[in-house]
């Protein structure tokens, strides 16, 4: 069996559901789910969050694009 690594969300009532659908080779074998946390890159204080927003400054490659903007909805007079 090979090695499978999915990221799910815990939902608000602590549940985790995986579904995994391993296929017809895979009926009857013993698996190993390990959970662990995924630590996202979180910014604990002020001058963290400064050197970030400065460390990406600039970064930006390329054009900024507006499409074109849809007509306003038509709607009858409210009186």
């Amino acid at each position: 069996m090979n090695r499978i690594i999915m990221n799910s969300k815990v939902s608000s009532d602590g549940t985790l559901r995986l579904l995994l659908p391993l296929g017809p080779a895979e009926a009857d074998h013993e698996v190993r789910i390990i959970v662990e946390s995924v630590a996202g890159e979180e910014v604990s204080s002020k001058e963290e969050w400064e050197a970030w927003v400065d460390a990406i400054s600039g970064s930006w490659q390329g054009d900024f694009e507006r499409p074109p903007q849809a007509d306003y909805e038509q709607r009858a007079a409210l009186s």
